[in-house]
């Protein structure tokens, strides 16, 4: 059991994850920054943070409001010891759908603002020699389907950045936290769901995504409250593992893709040693 409080600072509270992660945060004796681009949205967590919780203004893809919040924790608070990325919205359309603009600005969320925020916080974390890191990914994070290739993008992307993220902070006893939900009830699937244009062509490999978006919303089985409960467990735990899968859909499909990756690697895999330059010595 630990024996002090810890501050936060989360991204994205104003709905979902991130307001579970606040109102959980603070049922366990913490604090919390939690921000947002319209703080005003925050006035519930204000209510039930009381002298435990500040709120920001923070729209992660201005590195000014980034720089602004980290000193705002700090100087509120006096430290951070978990920092949550969590901003971010879905897309889904297929690739050729997608208008690169569109694409452009969600890794500029959900990827660029990620890594703004985390390297904004990393002086403060090594000053002080300890920390966490939180990357909420998803599943998508580590597999694809049709009609999710710009999402899943900006996850892998923020999955590969953290892994090396996580060799390259422990020394200083930092920690990272990659967390990858399968669908919980959010907003993820009504107003966070940004929709491409589309072109007939594709109906029958990206339709039954789209309809599956459609009609995901309010009926999603994940429990965003005991997703924030089982975050704060893993924190809590001496040895914490580098990935955490939420849900059963997450644990499920994640399974069976390592499984897809292993069965492929293990049937080319005598093509694959043969592409090695040979020993010139013999």
């Amino acid at each position: 059991m630990r024996q002090t409080a810890r501050v936060w600072l989360i991204t994205g509270c104003s709905a979902g994850f991130g307001r579970e992660l606040a109102l959980t945060a603070l049922t366990a004796g913490d604090s919390v920054m939690a921000t947002a681009r319209d703080p005003h949205r925050l006035d519930e967590l204000v209510r039930a943070g009381g002298d435990r919780l500040r709120t920001a203004a923070l729209d992660v893809t201005d590195e000014r409001q980034v720089a602004g919040a980290i000193a705002q924790t700090v100087a509120e608070f006096g430290r951070i010891d978990v920092v949550v990325n969590n901003a971010g919205h879905g897309s889904v359309g297929a690739v050729e759908e997608l208008e690169l603009a569109e694409l452009r600005a969600l890794m500029e969320v959900m990827f660029f603002g990620a890594v703004a925020v985390t390297k904004a916080a990393l002086p403060h974390l090594r000053a002080q020699g300890s920390g966490t890191i939180v990357q909420m990914s998803s599943m998508g994070g580590q597999l694809s389907m049709p009609g999710f290739g710009a999402y899943c993008a900006a996850k892998f992307a923020l999955e590969g950045l953290s892994e090396a993220l996580a060799a390259e902070v422990k020394p200083f006893g930092i920690r990272v936290l990659i967390v990858e939900p399968g669908a919980f009830r959010t907003e993820f699937g009504g107003r966070r769901m940004h929709r491409s244009r589309i072109i007939d062509a594709y109906t029958g490999s990206t339709g039954p995504t789209r309809a599956a978006v459609d009609a995901m919303h309010g009926t999603q089985p994940g429990d965003p409250g005991r997703a924030a409960r089982a975050i704060l467990e893993v924190l809590d735990h001496p040895e914490p593992p580098l990935r955490l899968a939420l849900g059963n859909d997450a644990v499920d499909l994640i399974a069976a893709h390592h499984e897809l990756l292993r069965t492929d690697l293990a049937r080319w895999e005598k093509l694959s040693r043969a592409t090695d330059l040979e020993d010139v010595t013999h």
